[in-house]
């Protein structure tokens, strides 16, 4: 049996392109999900994984929508490779069962890898460039001196830290995080 598999990285993405070239390349069954492929829980393809038995063939539309790195794709074919299920891939063809097929995976496997490593490598530059002009990434501190100020009032006057969080509108873990310790303690 040709089993196929398709996802897309988010919600706004359509399936239907790799539907159709599933359906074209003669998939019977066709598992699906909007999922990133960084993740190492993908539903709809342990779903694909389980489904498939020993002589069927797994097809995807292109090999980053199996994995996105050499190690998960690896991994993924060794699966299927160890439980007698062959890998179709069909942009660019790569077909597990033949010797080029299988030299042709390793090869755009390590380019999805490098490509990835690409992408981080310049996300962090890009953070450290910011930071050396005085800019720092990631989301304002929920707690700000006039939050801690007033969350060690609250505390010093008998509240709790449940009730200074629900106040404040900030997780209890901020104020333990922020809120200076009194003699080891949160002020009580």
């Amino acid at each position: 049996m040709k089993i196929g598999y398709c996802r897309v990285s988010t919600d706004d993405q359509d399936l239907a392109l790799q539907k159709d070239a599933l359906k074209g390349a003669g998939c019977e069954k066709i598992f699906a999900e909007k999922i990133s492929g960084a993740r190492n829980d993908r539903p709809q393809l342990q779903a694909a994984l389980e489904f498939a038995r020993e002589g069927d063939t797994l097809i995807v539309w292109k090999l980053d929508r199996l994995g996105r790195s050499l190690s998960q794709l690896v991994a993924t074919i060794e699966r299927l490779k160890t439980e007698g299920i062959q890998f179709k891939c069909l942009s660019p063809d790569m077909d597990t069962t033949t010797s080029s097929g299988k030299l042709i995976f390793g090869i755009f496997a390590a380019l999805a890898e490098f490509e990835r490593d690409l992408i981080v490598e310049r996300t962090k530059a890009g953070l450290e460039a910011a930071a050396a002009r005085g800019r720092k990434g990631g989301r304002p501190p929920s707690m700000t001196p006039e939050k801690i100020r007033v969350a060690a009032d609250m505390l010093k006057n008998g509240d709790n830290v449940s009730q200074v969080a629900r106040v404040l509108n900030v997780s209890r873990q901020s104020i333990y995080r922020n809120v200076p310790m009194v003699d080891g303690r949160m002020p009580a």
